[in-house]
């Protein structure tokens, strides 16, 4: 008997009573894979019985860690799970940015071995793109890989890898033929960071955290088994993960469950610190910024919830840029618009006349500013935009 959505839905909603803890029903950490984070006993135990039920990667074929879920299946999944505000059992690079990209060009040998532990969380995963002279000119990469009987020899350096002190595996854009043009020339590559010939070193930010790193290779080595998508194609391949990664960005990735920030909502700040009737002017002025960010947010998420019911890939093309650019201003406006409500107090770098939540929503600002610059600048996607969507001209062929 086929089974209707309804009973899909219903089913779903038992499983996730009777299985999600109750400390997992709330604001708290999602693990992302690392080895080097302890987790909870309900942190371990979520991703156990999420793991075995394929829902780490909901629309994954089985044979590969997911549950063979179609697209309605799993946003029933994810309006459950935020029917009970329960935590996504599984977040990160693992199952968002490299998992989708081997499940499409990697070899069966790669899915077979890959795959599950993606979606088993076993190993936290870095992303090697960027280097000191090859940001947005991403194609302008130096670190080399060089043969060595079933291994590449690599050299060279990453800067900007989010998350490498507490990684496993960084997966890497690495040139393996320096005589090629400089997008052809590219791989892309698996490397273990647990080795003697990787280095890592955190930069420390003006928020005050650490959460970028640089990384050095000096004679890493990784396996030629372990090269996706083909030697010298790492251009193309390389191109499609940044698709998957402003899919999660711009919360429409389709692989694991869609991260959602619990945050106080403004109401409830401005009622905190600036009661009605408190500078009437300020106060409908705040009122007004409060009221259209709501509007676009709630307008912004059922864009989100079309895209991703309309698109026939693992991940959107085109509307990955419209909503990376649009969900970074809004992120942006909203912590904007917090601190506004808060006056001095939400400026607060130290000192006793400011809560744990003022001194953090500092940090947070100077964080928040790039959200516009990671992932992919909000000026390159606007090109993308113009090229794409909007059939514009370069200034080339102008």
């Amino acid at each position: 008997m086929v089974q209707t959505m309804q009973e899909f839905r219903l089913e779903s909603r038992q499983w996730l009573h009777d299985n999600c803890p109750e400390s997992i029903r709330k604001p708290g950490f999602i693990p992302w894979g690392s080895s080097k984070i302890a987790l909870s006993e309900d942190n371990t135990l979520w991703l156990s019985r999420m793991s075995q039920k394929g829902w780490t990667v909901p629309t994954w074929p089985e044979e590969y860690g997911g549950a063979g879920l179609n697209k309605d299946q799993y946003l029933v999944i994810q309006q459950e799970m935020q029917r009970i505000n329960a935590r996504p059992a599984l977040t990160g690079r693992g199952i968002n940015y490299i998992g989708p990209t081997v499940l499409e060009f990697g070899t069966a040998e790669q899915k077979s071995h890959w795959l599950p532990k993606f979606a088993r969380g076993e190993g936290g995963w870095c992303m090697g793109y960027s280097e000191p002279e090859a940001g947005s000119d991403l194609a302008n990469l130096k670190l080399r890989g060089e043969q060595d009987g079933d291994n590449y020899r690599l050299n060279g350096m990453k800067i900007w890898t989010s998350d490498g002190i507490y990684g496993d595996w960084i997966f890497c854009l690495v040139r393996t033929d320096p005589d090629r043009s400089k997008h052809e020339g590219i791989s892309l590559i698996l490397v273990n960071m647990d080795q003697p010939g990787v280095r890592v070193r955190p930069i420390k930010l003006i928020s005050g955290n650490s959460p970028f790193c640089e990384t050095f290779f000096e004679d890493a080595v990784a396996k030629k088994s372990d090269l996706i998508g083909g030697l010298n194609q790492g251009w193309s391949v390389g191109k499609r993960l940044l698709q998957y990664e402003r899919s999660v960005h711009g919360g429409v990735n389709t692989s694991g469950a869609q991260t959602r920030e619990q945050k106080s909502s403004l109401a409830d700040i401005a009622k905190r610190y600036l009661p009605r009737g408190q500078n009437p002017e300020t106060w409908h002025s705040l009122r007004t910024r409060v009221l259209r960010l709501e509007m676009n947010s709630k307008a912004y998420k059922l864009t989100q919830q079309r895209v991703i019911a309309e698109t026939q890939a693992s991940a959107p093309a085109l509307a990955t840029s419209i909503l990376k650019v649009k969900g970074a201003e809004f992120s942006q406006e909203r912590i904007d618009v917090q601190q506004a409500l808060m006056g001095i107090q939400g400026c607060g770098w130290q000192g006793d006349q400011f809560d744990s939540s003022e001194l953090a929503l500092t940090s947070e600002w100077l964080t928040s500013r790039a959200i516009s610059i990671y992932g992919g600048t909000s000026e390159i996607q606007k090109n993308i935009i113009a090229k794409r969507v909007l059939g514009l001209p370069d200034e080339k062929s102008g």
